[in-house]
């Protein structure tokens, strides 16, 4: 990568906020974070639209003003970061953002010769929120945003794992999405085959009946038909294993009752 003498800039807005230049962090001012993070997000963008989204209770003149200070302040502060030509202000392509290279990756995920990446990339977004601690509008619609393309990422390294015979990173996956979406049925179904797979009936059946009992409590319905022949082998066992402990009383004095057989 050309650096233009500005050297490589890393922008990281999953787990927390850093900004890195040949690999030493540089810290900036809240108002220029948000400036940057907003230009990473969203991309190039004409300066009144960043007004309204940065400085929404200012006046126009105001926001203007903020807006024109945090941009001289971070091009002092980080020559090269932001691209001004005027009215459009954009963040440099030399900047690697660590959304943007995950989105991309699960975009390639598919292809060949990505197997491996899917546990790294299953490692790198499992725990990492967008933004945590940041509350304005515009950034709860994006964690919201990132939060779907999470669940589908997951659903979709769990699907892909599983086809390729990685259980352990389907069953990861699958659970991951899941913890995101609990009465998401692809999910859970995905996590049930990929316990059954690992030889884990007892966890794909907690699998289950998590799923079950949530479904019934929160929408009053029960799984889907093809939630359930995925467990039928391990219901049926378990019904067969229930009536085997119960065996017909052989003392009088029982009245016939049956008793649990305990051993």
């Amino acid at each position: 990568m050309d650096d233009d003498g500005y050297g490589e800039l890393k922008l990281d807005l999953l787990g927390s906020w850093r900004l890195r230049q040949d690999g030493v962090v540089v810290h900036v001012a809240t108002r220029q974070q948000r400036l940057i993070a907003a230009l990473a997000i969203k991309g190039p963008r004409l300066r009144s639209y960043l007004v309204g989204l940065l400085w929404p209770e200012y006046p126009d003149s105001k926001a203007l003003e903020s807006l024109r200070v945090s941009v001289h302040l971070t091009s002092r502060q980080v020559p090269g970061l932001i691209v001004n030509e005027g009215r459009l202000l954009s963040l440099s392509d030399r900047v690697e953002v660590d959304v943007n290279r995950i989105r991309e990756h699960a975009r390639t995920l598919g292809q060949p010769g990505t197997v491996a990446g899917a546990a790294s990339l299953l490692g790198e977004l499992r725990d990492a929120p967008l933004l945590p601690g940041w509350y304005e509008d515009w950034v709860v619609f994006e964690q919201s945003r990132l939060q779907q393309d999470r669940l589908q990422i997951f659903t979709d390294i769990a699907a892909r794992s599983l086809t390729l015979g990685d259980y352990g990173t389907a069953g990861a996956a699958a659970e991951a999405a899941v913890g995101i979406e609990p009465l998401y049925e692809n999910a859970v179904g995905l996590l049930i085959r990929a316990e059954l797979q690992r030889g884990n009936p007892g966890a794909a059946l907690r699998a289950y009946e998590r799923y079950r009992q949530q479904l019934q409590g929160d929408m009053g319905l029960l799984p889907a038909e093809p939630v359930r022949e995925l467990l039928a082998p391990v219901l049926e066992r378990r019904e067969r294993v229930a009536k085997e402990r119960l065996v017909p009383a052989g003392d009088p004095w029982l009245g016939g009752k049956p008793v649990l057989n305990n051993f």
